[in-house]
């Protein structure tokens, strides 16, 4: 079935039964980025990819595996070393939160590890999908440290996920070229309403992050779902119809993932 929509970020090993998942993607016209949060999966997760049409697979490293010691320094290793010849990456970031602060320390360390990889190894049309909490400005400054928010061939396309910054951040993001990837419970909140609908069309990507908690159920259909829920509340909040900003931004997935 051709596609028609396309989940920016999501974790396919989180869910009660990816295979199941996977198998239905590409028949129900839905493709996936599947965000890799421990670099010790990232081999799995990639045969899934090569086995299942729709499914992108991307290695990553969550700030908050980090955080809570389930990942150190040899996942920063592996993870820098899958980077250097990867085209797809995520769910990296940093996650500045009261609850992951005092760790502030090793995160920066690896995102900044990450990017000096990316910047010593460029592949043309490398995709990120970047958690950042209370962080999106140090986010921005290891990026322009490493050059890798330059306007050139070989600069990777930045998505940042389900976007919380400032509303300052937002604007230097937006004039850095990035992309935003929104979702259901990003719309729940004023704040992400009125940035959804500051976030430029061209510059849109819809996501669920699912499953909300790891091993819950899920479907493809309910992923469906729930990207077109966002959708129809995107174009509420912009005040247009919902099939443009499917159109729109099934567009963008297009050109960001190399989707045919």
């Amino acid at each position: 079935m051709e596609l028609q929509l396309f989940d920016a970020h999501c974790h396919l090993d989180l869910m009660a039964c990816p295979d199941a998942i996977a198998s239905e993607v590409a028949a129900m016209g839905l493709g996936l980025f599947d965000c890799g949060v421990d670099p010790r999966d990232f081999a799995t997760a990639n045969k899934c990819a090569v086995c299942h049409p729709g499914i992108t697979a991307g290695i990553g490293l969550h700030p908050w595996w980090l955080a809570d010691g389930r990942c150190g320094t040899a996942e920063i290793d592996l993870l820098c070393k899958f980077a250097a010849q990867e085209r797809y990456i995520g769910e990296v970031g940093l996650d500045f939160s009261p609850r992951f602060a005092d760790t502030e320390g090793i995160q920066t360390q690896a995102f900044d590890r990450l990017c000096q990889t990316l910047s010593q190894y460029p592949l043309p049309a490398r995709v990120l999908s970047i958690h950042a909490i209370r962080a999106a400005g140090a986010i921005l400054n290891i990026l322009e440290s490493h050059s890798l928010l330059e306007d050139t061939p070989s600069s990777p396309v930045i998505i940042f996920h389900w976007f919380s910054g400032t509303s300052d951040e937002l604007v230097r993001a937006r004039n850095a070229g990035c992309y935003f990837s929104v979702n259901e419970r990003m719309l729940a909140t004023k704040r992400g309403r009125e940035y959804a609908r500051q976030i430029p069309l061209d510059r849109l990507l819809l996501e669920t992050d699912a499953p909300a908690e790891p091993n819950t159920e899920t479907s493809a259909q309910s992923l469906i779902r729930s990207l077109t829920r966002t959708s129809m509340r995107i174009a509420s909040l912009k005040n247009c119809d919902a099939k443009h900003i499917e159109s729109a931004v099934l567009a963008n997935a297009r050109s960001v993932f190399d989707l045919r």
